[in-house]
């Protein structure tokens, strides 16, 4: 069960990525605690010194990022203001400059002009950002400053192929603004899944109790060692705020996407070499699974003989295949067939079944590169 479609609670993409400007400037009040003690006890506990070793050595790691809208003050002047528009959060990848965020952190200004992006470090230095690359599906970007070598901490990746539900998280961002937050808590829930931006379904996603609030997006999520094993990047709450229920992107993922986006820009696919329909046509059919509507001549899809849809000279049309199964498991739309392809590789081959013309047909075809 896709736990997002339960209809009491509201999935939060931490307010589209960003705390607003108006939401990071509003003064908090602090209130102080009953019975509490003048001052630090004399020791701590070995979990704590735990915590505050991993804070110390991964906040440098953490940066701040703002986006900025550039307005005319009047549509007669020529001057024009910069308006701060909203934060995020992000870390810092290498020390060639490139920081990894949430796209919808940065989706403002990769989709308007009027908006620029700045990166803080954690030292408060200030760096102009260019999106060099993102992942709309995944929820990911990249993007570079021109800060020296000796500014950048790099973070210390980890995987999440080997997390298991109860193990200590940590999560450093800036939660309405407040840079260098940590907030700590447990995996609660592993395998989850989320819409991203696109709308596509992140699979594997991690939950987590540790407080995750708007201004959290993009950034790290640490295992006990301080080793990076998600992206904070959504909330599940009915209100928009912290309600125990966070989510991350997990490692694995972020590791064979961001290499991508720096080398290329983008996400070098595996694909069939097809054109699909809306999966609202098939539906208004009374069926399921993924329509073809076009085969690009040469791929892999045209070499296994897979169909397109067609219309002859009186404009009659005549459906193309049906994907519903790949290698045996059910296709019920395309998002299950993109869920499909994204866990083979360029140059796999994959048994595809297609309903053609009442029967059942299954090809193998090879996956060739996305262009």
């Amino acid at each position: 069960m896709n736990i997002l479609r339960h209809p009491w609670i509201r999935l939060a993409c931490l307010v589209s990525g960003l705390v607003s400007s108006a939401q990071a400037q509003a003064p908090l009040t602090a209130v102080p605690i009953a019975g509490a003690p003048p001052s630090l006890p004399t020791g701590l506990t070995t979990d704590e010194l735990s915590r505050i070793t991993i804070f110390e050595t991964s906040s440098p790691s953490v940066v701040h990022i703002q986006s900025t809208a550039t307005v005319r003050r009047d549509m007669f002047s020529m001057n024009v203001t910069r308006i701060p528009a909203g934060s995020g959060t992000g870390f810092v990848w290498d020390n060639q400059g490139h920081v990894v965020t949430n796209f919808h952190v940065v989706q403002q200004g990769v989709e308007d002009a009027r908006f620029s992006l700045e990166v803080i470090l954690s030292d408060q230095s200030s760096w102009p950002a260019e999106v060099i690359g993102y992942e709309a599906d995944k929820d990911v970007a990249v993007l570079r400053i021109k800060a020296p070598a000796e500014k950048l901490r790099p973070l210390k990746l980890g995987t999440s192929t080997d997390l298991r539900v109860g193990q200590t998280v940590l999560a450093i961002g800036n939660p309405f603004g407040l840079d260098q937050t940590l907030t700590t808590g447990v995996i609660s829930g592993l395998g989850r899944e989320i819409e991203s931006v696109s709308g596509r379904t992140i699979q594997g996603v991690i939950q987590t109790d540790a407080a995750i609030n708007p201004g959290n997006s993009g950034g790290p999520l640490l295992d006990s060692s301080g080793r990076l094993i998600g992206v904070n990047t959504a909330i599940y709450s009915p209100s928009g705020t912290y309600a125990g229920v966070g989510f991350a992107v997990p490692a694995d993922e972020v590791n064979r996407v961001v290499p991508q986006l720096i080398e290329f820009g983008r996400v070098i696919r595996p694909v069939l070499g097809i054109t699909l329909a809306d999966d609202a046509i098939l539906r208004k059919l009374g069926g399921e699974g993924a329509l073809v509507i076009n085969v690009q001549p040469g791929s892999g899809a045209d070499k296994a003989g897979l169909q397109p849809t067609t219309r002859d000279n009186r404009g009659r049309v005549s459906l193309g295949d049906v994907i519903i199964k790949v290698d045996g498991k059910a296709i019920s739309d395309t998002n299950d067939l993109f869920t499909a392809l994204d866990k083979r590789g360029i140059g796999d081959s994959v048994k595809v079944t297609v309903i053609r013309r009442g029967k059942e047909v299954t090809v193998p075809v090879v996956l060739s590169a996305s262009k």
